[in-house]
Formats: C-alpha cells, structure tokens, sequence
C-alpha cells in the first residue's frame, strides 16, 4: 500500500534506535526524510548511514538530550534547516528509573518533567505554526500502555506520561481544523533495549534470570510474544499518513491484547 508521504519531512525523537528507530525505518521506507534525535552522535550517525544505504529517502542524525533544551532548541532548528518544514513530528522520549508512586524526592519529579512532558510541549510549539501555514501536519506521541493500567514500579513513568495524553488531546481538539492530527502511541511489550532494563529490574525482584523475565513478560501476552519495532513502526507510519486524516485525539495500543480493559 502506498501511505502517500513520499518527500515529507519527519522528526524523530528518540530515532536511533528503539522504537523510535522503528518509526523512522518505516518512515523512510515509504519515502519520508527524517531527522533523528538522541542523545547518542555515534549511535545516530550509524542509524542514519543505515537507512541511507538502502536509498531514497535521507536520514540525518541530530544529537540532543531532552533534559537540555537549549541543544533541544538547536536541533529542532538544525533540522528544520536541513531538511524544511517538518510535517511529521514524533514524540518520544526515554523512561525514567523505576520507582514508586512515594518517596521520589521534589528535584527527581522536576527533572523528569522537564525531559519528559515540558520538553514535548516546548518541540511542538515550534513546530505546529508551519504546520497550520500549510494546513498539514502530523504529530505522534509515544507514551505506553500503563496510561490505562499503571504498571507496578513504575510511578513516575506512570504519571508523566498521563499528562501528556491529557494535552495531547486538548491540542487534537485545538488544531484539527488546521489539517494536523494529533494521536498518542501506547507500546505494550516492544522487544527494545528500554525493555530488557525494565525486566532485569523485575528479575531481581523476583530472584530469576533477566532471559526468564523476559520469557514471562511474552508469555503474558494474549499474542504470546513480545512485540517488535517494526510492528509497532507500520502501525505509526500510517497514522501518519494521508490516509489516516480522520484520526486524531485518539490513544492507539500496540500491544499485542496486553491491556485487559475495553
């Protein structure tokens, strides 16, 4: 099928690898220029000659921490500057360290905040006014699954990421007459290097192996395994598409019928 993006302009946060890099593989493969952000040059540089090996779309590789918005700021601009108006913009920004919902200390909260849902907020508003000139725009939010059903653990994940849903869709509602959708991605158990962390922290807990952790978190999906960047890249490629105009405002699952609720 042909997702109609060819020479769109895409920026991916969180794009070397992960699914972020999912994203921007899928992207690039129906015709999308991407800019990918991390924190990581050498990580960046390798994803980005990766896709442009395979021809036809460019990659280009942006190193930024999301903690630091002032190289935030200058990568947003360097890519704006590289490549033009970006049309696709995918926010996704790393978890913090496992914790529960007490006994986070004030500076642990603010910090996440910042790197986790102030940061998204501040990208999007530089970008969405090129956006609405050209009455096109997508914009994909990665959160997780837990925005539903709070994972044990996981407090400050948790709660950041619900805030996000929540202005997410308030500026679905804000710009949908601009031609620009706005939905948020909830990964389930995504094979990703964020996953296997999460799990040796579970084994440790539990007194097994990491390779058992992980054997167990597949085995508690309706689907039986666990799910892979590139599902989860086709799922976000379409929603940013042509063809998914009449979707926004919405929180789409990846997670293989993890969640349980309707």
């Amino acid at each position: 099928m042909d997702l109609k993006l060819k020479g769109k302009k895409a920026l991916v946060f969180g794009g070397s690898k992960g699914i972020g890099r999912g994203i921007a593989d899928a992207l690039a493969a129906e015709g999308v220029e991407v800019a990918l952000v991390a924190r990581s040059k050498e990580t960046l540089d390798k994803s980005a000659a990766e896709i442009n090996a395979r021809g036809g779309a460019r990659a280009i590789g942006l190193p930024a921490d999301l903690a630091d918005w002032p190289g935030v700021e200058a990568a947003v601009n360097a890519a704006r500057s590289q490549l033009g108006s970006i049309d696709i913009l995918i926010n996704n920004s790393g978890g913090p360290p496992p914790s529960g919902a007490l006994g986070v200390k004030p500076e642990v909260w603010e910090a996440q905040f910042r790197a986790m849902v102030l940061a998204l907020f501040r990208i999007t508003e530089m970008v969405v006014p090129a956006m609405r000139e050209r009455k096109w725009g997508r914009i994909l939010n990665v959160a997780s699954f837990s925005v539903i059903e709070p994972i044990p653990h996981l407090g400050i994940s948790n709660s950041l990421r619900a805030a996000v849903v929540g202005w997410a869709k308030t500026l679905a509602t804000e710009v949908a007459r601009d031609g620009i959708t706005v939905n948020t991605l909830l990964p389930g158990t995504i094979a990703t290097d964020r996953l296997i962390q999460l799990n040796r922290a579970a084994a440790e807990r539990s007194g097994i192996s990491p390779e058992e952790a992980v054997k167990r978190a597949g085995a508690a999906v309706p689907v039986g395994r666990l799910g892979t960047v590139e599902e989860f890249g086709a799922v976000a490629a379409f929603l940013a598409s042509p063809l998914a105009s009449y979707v926004t405002g919405s929180m789409i699952r990846i997670d293989g019928g993890l969640v349980r609720s309707v």
